[in-house]
C-alpha cells in the first residue's frame, strides 16, 4: 500500500477543510470573542488577547469539527478526502492545529506583550488544543467515514 507524503495529507486536509461551515465559524468566534471581551469589561478584567484567542479557538473547531461531520455530502473529491480524514483523525487534526497555531501567534505576539518565544509557546498550547479536540471528536465520528 502507498504511503501518502505529507504534502499529500495536507491536500486532503484541505480539501476536506473545504467544505467547512466557515459562516458559523465564524459567527461562533466573533460571539465568543465579543461575550468574553464585554464580560471582562464588565468585571473589570478585560484582556483582548484572551479573547481574541479563545474566538479563534472556537473558530478553528467550529470549521474543522464541521467539515468532516457530513462525509457524504459535496463533489467526490470533498468526499473522499473527508472519509480519509475521519480515518486518520489525528493527523487531519494536525493541519488544523497548525492553523490556529498561526493565528494566535501574532495575537499573542502584538497583543500580549509576552516576546517572540512567550508567544510562541502560547500559541503552540493553543495549537495543542486544537489539535487534542479535533482529534478526539473527529475519533468519535471515525463511524460516518464509508468503508471504502
Amino acid at each position: 500500500m502507498n504511503e501518502l507524503t505529507r504534502r499529500d495529507e495536507m491536500s486532503l486536509a484541505g480539501a476536506a477543510l473545504r467544505g467547512a461551515p466557515w459562516k458559523a465559524a465564524a459567527v461562533t468566534g466573533g460571539a465568543v470573542a465579543t461575550t468574553s471581551i464585554l464580560l471582562g469589561l464588565i468585571t473589570g478584567s478585560a484582556d483582548l488577547a484572551w479573547a481574541l484567542g479563545v474566538g479563534v479557538t472556537l473558530f478553528t473547531l467550529v470549521a474543522s469539527i464541521g467539515a468532516i461531520s457530513k462525509p457524504n455530502v459535496g463533489d467526490r473529491v470533498t468526499q473522499q478526502a473527508r472519509n480519509w480524514s475521519l480515518r486518520h483523525p489525528w493527523r487531519f487534526a494536525l493541519y488544523p492545529a497548525a492553523g490556529s497555531a498561526i493565528l494566535i501567534y501574532p495575537i499573542q505576539l502584538v497583543l500580549d506583550g509576552e516576546g517572540v518565544f512567550g508567544a510562541a509557546w502560547d500559541a503552540l498550547w493553543g495549537g495543542a488544543w486544537i489539535y487534542l479536540l479535533t482529534g478526539i471528536v473527529a475519533m468519535t465520528m471515525r463511524g460516518r467515514a464509508a468503508q471504502r
